[in-house]
């Protein structure tokens, strides 16, 4: 079974484009973890566009009242974004290689040249016991930054699938499949364990899970969201439970 992750950025921005707190995002979150969601994900970024420092903090705090449910926070691993973390002390921290000014994460780490300093931040994130996972691009993950990437040791590895969404509908859609299916296996060989997220959506999820099997975790907001407006947050969310949950690993 695959773990859905919640991610309630949308959430924030509809909240902040009026500047009061209609929408009220620890009430969401709260209602989409009695719907039967057991991880929300976040991504604070530096300009507060979304999701703010005090947002984490305060779904931190509603979730002492759930231990089932997990907290994965994303972001580019500077020292205030540390810095929250080890407050937070999330289940599990993703690092994105976004620039300050990125509109959303488009783009997976470059292992080699980042290194040193993402190998300094696992540290970190295994000092202070919270599990890390690092944002990949599959199809820039050769020898040589598999080799970094054993350097570098996250507990996980989250694949971007911006590239299976956009091939989904196309004659490419197996062949684009079968990259993630076999840099997932690679992963495991690292004794890693694989998430994935970016564009997934109720029309395209089953389908990869299906031929990529070891994903642990899928993070989805911004489709979610969008479908919702249509369907109904509870409706939506329940069809993405449904096929997390054939997913045999």
């Amino acid at each position: 079974m695959t773990r859905l992750s919640v991610n309630v950025n949308k959430i924030a921005t509809l909240r902040n484009a009026r500047g009061s707190n209609i929408p009220n995002l620890c009430q969401v979150v709260q209602d989409i973890i009695h719907f039967g969601v057991t991880s929300i994900t976040v991504h604070p970024r530096p300009d507060g566009r979304h999701i703010l420092y005090q947002d984490v903090k305060d779904i931190k705090a509603l979730l002492t009242n759930y231990p089932e449910v997990e907290l994965n926070v994303e972001g580019y691993p500077d020292p205030n974004f540390l810095n929250l973390i080890e407050k937070v002390q999330p289940s599990q921290c993703t690092l994105v290689p976004d620039a300050p000014d990125a509109i959303t994460s488009n783009a997976g780490w470059k292992l080699k040249e980042y290194q040193y300093q993402l190998k300094e931040s696992i540290l970190f994130l295994k000092k202070i016991c919270v599990r890390s996972s690092l944002f990949v691009d599959p199809f820039t993950l050769g020898d040589r930054e598999l080799t970094a990437l054993n350097q570098i040791l996250p507990d996980r590895i989250e694949l971007y699938t911006e590239a299976y969404a956009r091939a989904y509908t196309s004659a490419q859609r197996e062949t684009v499949t079968a990259v993630y299916s076999r840099v997932a296996t690679s992963i495991q060989t690292l004794s890693m364990a694989v998430n994935a997220g970016h564009d997934l959506n109720l029309n395209n999820l089953a389908f990869f899970l299906e031929k990529v099997s070891q994903v642990q975790e899928v993070s989805i907001g911004h489709a979610l969201i969008c479908e919702s407006l249509y369907q109904g947050l509870k409706s939506v969310i329940t069809q993405y439970l449904n096929i997390c949950h054939h997913n045999k690993q």
